[in-house]
């Protein structure tokens, strides 16, 4: 198997995933900061660090052709889009539910009248 071949595209990408991953921790910095964020500031953190260290793995991969640094680097890569996945599924539900309320909302203020 040659890992070199397997892991070109993931090494020429190592740049936008560590820029990536200090943009996430800049967030979970300044979520962070209010009173509420707290709460939640530790998942951009994390997926930060998991984009960081998923950098890191591929280019140890990719320079010394190692497969358990390949399969160390998908498996960051894949604990990464499980929570932003999850994270967009909430933020999909909690738009729908304001959307309804708001909805809801005017047709009732609506009818008082």
């Amino acid at each position: 198997m040659d890992i070199k071949q397997l892991s070109s595209s993931l090494y020429s990408a190592k740049g936008w995933m560590k820029l990536t991953a200090v943009l996430l921790f800049v967030q979970g910095v300044f979520t962070a900061l209010s009173i509420i964020g707290i709460v939640v500031a530790w998942l951009p953190i994390w997926m930060g660090v998991l984009l960081f260290q998923s950098a890191g793995a591929i280019e140890r991969a990719y320079n010394s052709e190692d497969e358990m640094a390949l399969a160390e680097s998908l498996a960051k890569l894949k604990t990464y889009f499980i929570i932003m996945g999850v994270l967009a599924l909430i933020a999909v539900i909690f738009f729908v539910l304001a959307f309804m309320l708001g909805f809801l909302g005017a047709i009732t203020s609506n009818m008082a009248f």
